[in-house]
């Protein structure tokens, strides 16, 4: 009960793409800026409410503005949940996350109507999700309405965080009318997650390379991020004797290029490491700044390299405090290891992919994503379709329509054998 290649809603789902990619479309680009809880974050969660509305699907939002379309094939029975996010980076390419609930709500269309000819293959109902705040680039740490929805980050903390600029998600969220009253799935509802899938643009090029059209995702890599702290003390950036000064933005400084550097510790493809934000204060072009906050990660497929790369970290840091008369501090962290996704799921991906007659490898996720959260609660299916380059988290990412289809019918597959009870019987 698989659809096939070139269904007849696949112009659909292209006109439906195309609408979606225009809201917080980057002028002169092909690329959005929608932050979680952002006004174009509003206007494509209405939107989208309006297009599962009319596929017969009632929409809800729990607490954390998770926003949820559900469909009810066999009264009282659980859900496959399938989904991603829709929120982006500050300016960034129209395919991450959305694509992932743009096709979850497309294969939940066909496999219903799968399900509805042949009510007997029918064990599950239905639903698609649209995480809040996968990103992380408006509120802190990233994965937040999953990790809520897990039970991995407290409701009032994550309600209670704010944006660089004070705004609290509860605030933001209450603000384009996407905070709910209460959960959707577990405790206090009749209702509870059977099997969850999503599908997602690789970030990596791959798959392009070796020439596979759906990436079976058998393991997420490790990693270590934190938030530094460094602080030294004002200074007029001319005047101040050049021994006296405590530079908090050289010391931070020095730890990014130590985190570049620590790459070369490790062999080819084992180690990456970035820097993405740096905060100066008081930033200003005459005084030495006092204090620098910035975020740093490391990741890697091993854990023994996460650790030796930690330690190695450590060691620069007290240098630097050292060297630089500066102190650092470590004033957030969120680690996770390298972790394999179900086997069932990965095999039943496989199955499906050899049935439509799509080339198919596994390969492990660099970036995280709502699934890593989900696949500790209940059996997951993670997803790749090729990424044009790897180009990612960019204004020109791209993937081919030829790919984007082909996902969706291998995602409905996948979906209508969850829904006929794979993985859970």
């Amino acid at each position: 009960m698989t659809e096939p290649l070139g269904a007849p809603n696949d112009d659909a789902f292209l006109a439906d793409w195309a609408t979606h990619s225009a809201f917080g479309a980057v002028p002169g680009t092909n690329g959005v800026d929608r932050q979680a809880a952002s006004p174009a974050d509003g206007e494509q969660r209405k939107w989208f409410a309006e297009l599962l509305e009319s596929r017969g699907f009632t929409v809800h939002h729990d607490e954390i503005g998770n926003q949820f379309g559900l469909l009810e094939l066999v009264p009282g029975a659980p859900y496959v949940l399938t989904g991603s996010h829709m929120d982006s980076q500050p300016t960034a390419g129209r395919f991450d996350g959305a694509y992932g609930v743009m096709a979850s709500a497309y294969a939940c269309f066909r496999a219903a109507d799968a399900l509805r000819a042949d009510p007997a293959g029918a064990r599950h109902n239905l639903a698609v999700v649209n995480w809040f705040n996968e990103e992380g680039s408006r509120f802190k740490p990233s994965m937040m309405g999953s990790s809520v929805f897990t039970g991995k980050l407290a409701l009032e903390t994550a309600l209670a965080t704010p944006d660089p600029r004070g705004t609290t998600v509860a605030e933001a969220l209450g603000a384009i009318d996407e905070l709910g009253t209460g959960p959707v799935f577990g405790a206090g509802t009749e209702r509870r997650v059977a099997s969850y899938a999503e599908i997602h643009v690789q970030q990596g090029r791959s798959m392009e390379e070796d020439g596979v059209t759906i990436g079976l995702v058998n393991a997420t890599w490790a990693a270590h991020k934190f938030e530094f702290r460094v602080r030294g003390a004002q200074a007029h950036s001319g005047a101040a004797l050049m021994a006296d000064r405590k530079d908090a933005l050289l010391g931070a400084a020095r730890l990014v290029v130590a985190a570049r550097e620590l790459v070369d510790q490790f062999d080819e493809g084992q180690l990456h490491t970035a820097c993405g934000e740096l905060n100066v204060y008081p930033n200003s072009p005459v005084v030495v700044a006092s204090e620098v906050e910035l975020l740093l990660d490391l990741r890697s497929p091993s854990a023994e390299v996460i650790r030796a790369a930690h330690a190695s970290l450590m060691d620069t840091v007290a240098r630097v405090e050292r060297e630089d008369r500066v102190t650092i501090e470590v004033i957030a962290e969120h680690a996770w290891d390298q972790n394999p996704y179900p086997e069932a799921g990965v095999e039943l991906a496989r199955e499906v992919a050899e049935g439509l007659g799509l080339s198919s490898a596994r390969v492990m996720t660099v970036a995280g994503h709502d699934s890593t959260n989900m696949k500790d609660e209940v059996p997951t299916v993670m997803l790749f379709v090729p990424s044009v380059e790897g180009v990612s988290h960019n204004l020109d990412e791209y993937t081919r329509d030829a790919d984007l289809l082909a996902g969706i019918a291998h995602l409905t597959g996948v979906v209508t054998r969850l829904a006929g009870g794979a993985l859970t019987a």
